[in-house]
Formats: structure tokens, C-alpha cells, sequence
């Protein structure tokens, strides 16, 4: 009973920690529009953050006309995570 409780309580993190990563994607993207200083603080932490995960997708597909798709393939393997995780917390 407590370790069902624990199992879920840890997934419900997993789960939040999996939406605040979307919304950092999606500022990057947003942020990419307008050419910002790479030197600002917030743009090194969003670029820290994001390029580890989208530098191999980048290898996978390259940017089409300019238009990096990167970030939309992430946010969809993002939400299908965040789906297994929700049918594994309610199995239980």
C-alpha cells in the first residue's frame, strides 16, 4: 500500500518534471525567433538544457527549408511518455 503510494507520487514528479521540460522547448523555439544575444543568461540555460536532447533528433532530421523540427518531434515523444506514465499510474 505505502510502496503504491510512493510508485505514484514518484510518477506524478516524473510527469511534472516531463511538462516544465515541454514549456522549456517551446521557449527555446519561441526564443530562436528573434535572434537573442547567446550571451544572456536565460538563453545559455535554455540552450544548456535543450541541446542534449535535440542535437540527435537534429542528426536524425535535418532542418527542412530552414524549419527545425526538432523541437516538435521532442514535445511528441514527450507526450507519449507522459501517456504511458498516466496508464501505469492508474494499472496500479
Amino acid at each position: 500500500m505505502v510502496f503504491e503510494a510512493f510508485f505514484r507520487a514518484f510518477l506524478q514528479v516524473i510527469d511534472l518534471f516531463l511538462t516544465i521540460y515541454i514549456w522549456i522547448i517551446v521557449a527555446r523555439a519561441l526564443i530562436s525567433w528573434v535572434n537573442p544575444s547567446p550571451f544572456h543568461p536565460l538563453v545559455r540555460f535554455l540552450y544548456k538544457v535543450t541541446e542534449p536532447v535535440l542535437s540527435p533528433i537534429r542528426r536524425i532530421i535535418p532542418p527542412i527549408y530552414g524549419l527545425d523540427l526538432s523541437p516538435v518531434l521532442v514535445i511528441f515523444i514527450i507526450y507519449f511518455i507522459k501517456e504511458l506514465i498516466f496508464q501505469l499510474r492508474f494499472a496500479s
